[in-house]
């Protein structure tokens, strides 16, 4: 049903209009006509989405819609912005006052004109708009929206399959060997390998293991520089380096260390394997590649006995649904009947099973509902042809909730096989304007919730979660890609795809001045050097697998083509300066760009009121923010890689608040030096703190770290000390010095005693510590009884600690223990055995001492508690 983008549309220019209220003054009265026309048509939308999609006279009706809305908010868009620049520069230009006041009717009568095609749309309403009622506010309700989170992905019946590829992987010749992993779309190729690849035996047998996702559209020299890039963080220097040079520069890298594993994900042809292969060298080491393909003919090119991936039997097909569906708990004995039959109409085939139990999950849980889905699965999947799969997609995607389906769709946006950063999915969705608000809760609360939701839904698949359990990267499969990018672009018009190759050409300008959104999936400078044109575009969104130097002359392409943007993500793009274009992007929300020249952020910047992301990548060490980022009251994250120095805030005038950014919660990372009394007043409601720099100066300087103790809000932060230090140590400063709320503590290279984390135990709320590079220095530690009462993970890497002692009163409510490259660590406590909460211990790079003590603690918990324990130790033979 093409009503999805119509719809944020709709609420996009209702929130534009409040945002902007100050700068529409002079179209007020049409302004607030429109909203209330716009209002009844956001009811209907919502009704009209519960029609079916393949009603070609509602069709035409939402086109319409979407047409009028479009206009309606290019109209006000380009008001908001004359209007801007009139208040800030001309006010007391009486020629500019009145060309202004005439824009100002110019822009009423464009929105009464608009009023008139939506009274024509209504007039020749066809499909019973009238009926519709401007009451209709529906959405999901609290029982859809507390369904739980999956802590994990289960798996369903690959553990004998895993075995039987590792064996094949383990043995074999001395020779290279490509074992090919074959099965339909959705059959859990992908699942099975990442599985292998994951597994202690395997990362154990192989020094090297990368993975490879290659698809029907891959580049050959994007995949070498992959490879590459395993090897060395700077892969600049090949950049402009021909492809075979490139595949020659892969043997060689793969041929000098130990043992590889390759994985090939998604191989769809003989030619690309052909094209590949010749960078794998044949060094008599027993080097294995692993391949996904849908292809027969590709997997027995390479060996004439692949591993046909099976099917799920009738018994495994129900495990699965039951644990999508309901978790850790068991189906209710009424839906076991109509469950069973969902599970075998399925046919074995994973991802139908998943699909289906994405639209079960959050309903009423009724027989006759389940009864229904096990009709509808009958009727779409008579065999195993993905393109009934993708009609078990269809109507998944149909029985979302309103809010969550651009969400969904979005998620298309992203490249195939893409591991999409959670924090980056959530900021974008609220820069499109996805995501109201609800409540209390804070916008990025409400994405995480839907992000959480399609999770639960099984649309969206869990890569990593962070320490504290969070989703940190996530992917779509493959055959959900796929309907995610078909649906967007060919009936949302919610994005478009930018690209050349296999017969087609950049857009021409009459086509791209229809386009809302794209996604550059092609050479950037060779789309702007063909002098694009599209005031309607709202997002630019580049993704690529190197960083590209952005030309000087193509710098104000950007901003000079598409003037209304919204989003501009251009991680990929190395800008060398601004130009006097880009501080006329009004409307900007989200930016995301790389430098390896730029030093400050000028004070113009602050003219982009509208910011509410701002992300700099960069090789500079430090970066100087001039702009005036305390009047940019929507800003609400700044992160960058480098130390910033922050511009000091500005006296308020009087009577004005002085709290100006009550939005921002992220300043990573700033210099020590910033964190002032002055700063902080200034953002009270910060979540997220990152400091980087001399920390002796945060620490030593009177009433610096007291300053940040003051942030009531604060849950995370993280001190990384740039500097050598000298002979004076460093001290932790009192408990009650630190926030109060926080929850996640990271330091890195600190060199703080052992002694000062009696101080962290007594932080009440913590519930992350990650001590990196030698953060806390000493041979010994032995921690006070009762501390740390609220502790859940702790990360030691890299330390010269011999001896740590614990007793029963220690970390209460420990469950996860990391310790890498502790390489001096005798042994861990033994008392470790005792904390019931604790249930995952990582050892990595340890002593043989270490690993034989940590043993010791898992037989020790396995005779007191069952097999729940887990214990991983890499090298897996130390301790033996």
């Amino acid at each position: 049903m093409a009503d999805v983008a119509v719809k944020f549309v709709v609420e996009n220019l209702m929130q534009l209009l409040i945002d902007n209220a100050d700068l529409i003054l002079g179209i007020k009265g049409e302004v607030e006509d429109l909203l209330r026309d716009l209002n009844d048509f956001n009811a209907f939308l919502k009704q009209a989405a519960k029609s079916r999609r393949d009603n070609e006279v509602l069709k035409e009706l939402v086109k319409k819609i979407r047409k009028v809305v479009n206009d309606a908010e290019d109209s006000i868009d380009k008001f908001v912005i004359e209007a801007k620049r009139h208040d800030d520069k001309n006010k007391f230009l009486q020629w500019f006052h009145l060309t202004h006041v005439a824009r100002a009717k110019g822009v009423a009568d464009e929105i009464k004109s608009i009023r008139e095609r939506l009274k024509a749309i209504r007039k020749d309403d066809a499909y019973g708009l009238q009926a519709i009622s401007s009451d209709d506010n529906s959405n999901r309700g609290d029982e859809e929206r507390k369904v739980p989170v999956v802590e994990e992905d289960d798996v369903v019946g690959l553990d004998e399959e895993a075995k039987t590829v590792i064996d094949r992987l383990i043995g074999g010749s001395d020779d290279v060997e490509v074992v090919p992993v074959i099965g339909m779309p959705g059959l859990g190729k992908t699942t099975l390998a990442y599985k292998i690849y994951k597994d202690p035996k395997v990362e154990y047998e192989f020094f090297t293991r990368i993975w490879v996702y290659v698809s029907q559209t891959f580049k050959r020299r994007e995949i070498f520089l992959n490879i590459i890039s395993k090897f060395t963080r700077n892969t600049k220097q090949y950049h402009h380096t021909p492809e075979d040079d490139l595949a020659h520069e892969v043997k060689e890298l793969l041929g000098k260390g130990g043992k590889y594993l390759i994985v090939l994900d998604d191989v769809w042809t003989k030619e690309a394997w052909d094209c590949i292969k010749v960078a794998f060298p044949n060094k008599g080491k027993r080097n294995r590649v692993l391949m996904t393909t849908r292809q027969t003919n590709v997997a027995k090119c390479c060996h004439d006995k692949p591993h046909d991936l099976k099917f799920l039997t009738k018994d495994e097909s129900w495990e699965l649904l039951e644990k999508k569906v309901f978790h850790k708990e068991k189906c209710p004995p009424e839906l076991e009947l109509p469950g069973k039959s969902i599970a075998e109409k399925c046919r074995g085939l994973p991802l139908a099973i998943v699909v289906i139990a994405g639209a079960l999950i959050g309903k009423g849980k009724t027989t006759r509902e389940w009864e229904l889905v096990a009709d509808s699965v009958g009727e779409h999947l008579i065999n195993r042809d993905p393109e009934n799969c993708k009609k078990l997609v269809q109507m998944s995607y149909d029985r979302l909730p309103y809010d969550l389906k651009a969400c969904f769709l979005y998620c298309g946006a992203f490249p195939g096989g893409f591991a999409i950063p959670a924090w980056k999915l959530i900021r974008l969705w609220i820069s499109e304007g996805f995501i109201q608000y609800q409540g209390p809760l804070t916008l990025e609360d409400v994405a995480e919730d839907c992000l959480n939701d399609l999770v639960n839904r099984n649309l969206v698949m869990v890569m990593q979660r962070s320490s504290s359990g969070q989703i940190k990267t996530c992917r779509v499969h493959d055959m959900l890609h796929e309907f995610c990018r078909h649906e967007a672009i060919m009936e949302e018009n919610l994005f478009q795809e930018i690209k050349q190759g296999q017969g087609r050409s950049f857009p021409e300008k009459q086509e791209l001045a229809t386009y809302r959104r794209l996604c550059i999936r092609s050479s950037v400078n060779e789309f702007l050097s063909t002098g694009p044109s599209g005031e309607h575009v709202r997002s630019f969104l580049c993704f690529g697998s190197k960083k590209i130097d952005m030309p000087l002359n193509e710098i104000p392409a950007i901003p000079r083509a598409f003037p209304l943007l919204r989003v501009l993500d251009a991680e990929s793009i190395k800008f060398s300066r601004f130009s006097k274009e880009f501080f006329k992007l009004f409307h900007l929300r989200y930016i995301a760009f790389s430098t390896d020249k730029i030093v400050s952020i000028p004070p113009n910047f602050g003219d982009l009121w509208n910011v509410q992301t701002l992300i700099i990548e960069t090789q500079q060490g430090t970066l100087d923010i001039k702009a005036d980022i305390w009047n940019m009251t929507r800003l609400r994250h700044v992160c960058t890689n480098a130390s910033a120095t922050l511009p000091s805030p500005k006296r308020p005038k009087s009577g004005k608040d002085n709290l100006a950014n009550r939005c921002l919660q992220t300043l990573s990372t700033i210099a020590p030096e910033c964190c002032t009394a002055e700063v902080f007043t200034r953002t009270p409601n910060l979540k997220k703190l990152g400091i980087r720099g001399k920390i002796n100066a945060l620490l030593e300087t009177s009433n610096l770290f007291s300053n940040i103790g003051k942030l009531a809000c604060l849950e995370n932060l993280k001190l990384v000390n740039d500097t050598r230090l000298s002979s004076k140590e460093l001290r932790l400063p009192p408990a009650y010095i630190f926030p109060q709320k926080l929850k996640k503590l990271t330091l890195i290279d600190t060199w703080f005693e052992w002694k000062d984390m009696s101080i962290l135990g007594q932080l009440e709320y913590l519930e992350v510590l990650k001590l990196k590079e030698n953060a806390f220095r000493g041979q010994m530690w032995d921690p006070e009884d009762g501390g740390f009462p609220r502790l859940q993970v702790l990360l030691i890497e890299r330390t010269d600690l011999t001896s740590w002692k614990a007793s029963s009163g220690n970390f209460p409510r420990l469950k996860r223990l990391v310790l890498i490259s502790c390489e001096k660590l005798e042994e861990l406590p033994a008392e470790l055995a005792d904390l019931q909460s604790l249930h995952l211990m990582e050892l990595q790079s340890s002593s043989e001492s270490a690993a034989k003590s940590a043993r010791a603690i898992l037989k020790k918990k396995q005779e007191k508690e069952g097999s729940g324990f887990k214990l991983s130790v890499f090298p897996p033979d130390l301790g033996l």
